[in-house]
């Protein structure tokens, strides 16, 4: 089982929370453009591919909330292993989570692919 500084993965997790809340931020503005194609286009193709689109950010929404939770889940685990026993826990280890870290970098490549494929749309239509 791989281990980690209880300082490194807890940096990790500050730095996960940041990324966490920049694409809610991205989300919204995504929604916002999507909300502007839908009020000036009303073809049934158009519509549809607004549907796709909120959809999407619906799905990509759950799993920010899903991230969030579970980053803070293991936050909480850090520290009540650090309440436990204070002594020295800048220098103490933790198991590594890598389904974090996977769970990140696969969100992150969904997320990418989406917003080139909403720029795409919206170059298309506007």
């Amino acid at each position: 089982m791989e281990t980690s500084l209880i300082t490194e993965q807890h940096r990790d997790h500050r730095e996960w929370l940041n990324t966490i809340a920049f694409y809610r931020d991205e989300v919204k503005i995504m929604q916002n453009r999507i909300e502007e194609i839908a009020s000036k286009n009303t073809g049934q193709e158009v519509m549809a591919q607004v549907e796709h689109f909120q959809n999407q950010l619906i799905v990509q929404t759950d799993n920010l909330d899903r991230l969030s939770h579970d980053i803070r889940k293991h936050e909480q685990e850090i520290s009540e292993m650090i309440k436990a026993n204070p002594i020295a826990s800048d220098h103490r280890r933790a198991p590594v989570h890598k389904e974090h870290v996977e769970a990140m970098e696969s969100f992150e490549k969904i997320f990418s692919d989406l917003r080139k494929e909403l720029i795409l749309f919206l170059a298309k239509v506007m």
